[in-house]
């Protein structure tokens, strides 16, 4: 299988799109502060589960099918944004790192599988992945492999990076205090970015 010219545009784009402020991205940050970076990875392996559920139904063109139902579209929103909500309260109200009595759960495989499916931008952002880009020209099935090969790869990198950049400001937070705080922030940040998904 030869790959066409898109290559290099197809990662640049994928990192500016996957790698960028969001719900997932802001989720992972939030839950590496609140639970650290082992706690987080079934939260980040959850989120490209849910990418690249989301990559297969965009390509197959069902996502413009049910969205376009008056019923289903705003339907799928408020579920999403119901969830999102729930991961929001679940990071803020997360007890310091370290605490002895941290009895909190870090978000599991399934809340990042749910997250991305329920993200108006995955959906976005996938579709100008899949129409701006031919990576395998002449191979719809190769194609589509190498994009989702290539996508995972990317939101490893990405998730991994969020995950370590909450971890990391944890570490500078010890005090409980500072911790909630740092906690709550990184729920506004969610539900702002959340906000923004939905605006648009």
């Amino acid at each position: 299988m030869l790959l066409t010219d898109d290559l290099a545009g197809f990662i640049v784009a994928g990192f500016a799109l996957i790698g960028r402020p969001g719900p997932a991205t802001l989720s992972l940050a939030g839950t590496g502060a609140a639970f650290g970076v082992r706690k987080g990875m079934p939260l980040a392996a959850g989120c490209i589960v849910g990418v690249v559920l989301v990559m297969l139904v965009t390509a197959s063109g069902l996502t413009g099918l049910v969205l376009a139902q008056p019923f289903f579209g705003p339907v799928v929103r408020a579920l999403a944004g119901a969830y999102m909500l729930y991961l929001a309260w679940r990071i803020a109200t997360a007890p310091p790192l370290g605490a002895a009595n941290r009895t909190g759960r870090a978000p599991s495989l399934l809340a990042g599988t749910l997250l991305n499916i329920g993200n108006p931008k995955a959906y976005a952002a996938m579709a100008a992945l899949f129409s701006g880009f031919t990576l395998a020209a002449g191979d719809k099935v190769g194609d589509l492999a190498v994009k989702i090969a290539i996508v995972v790869a990317i939101m490893v990198v990405v998730n991994l990076t969020w995950l370590a950049s909450g971890s990391a400001l944890t570490r500078m937070f010890r005090d409980p205090k500072k911790s909630r705080i740092l906690n709550i922030a990184f729920a506004v940040l969610l539900l702002a970015s959340l906000a923004v998904a939905f605006i648009h």
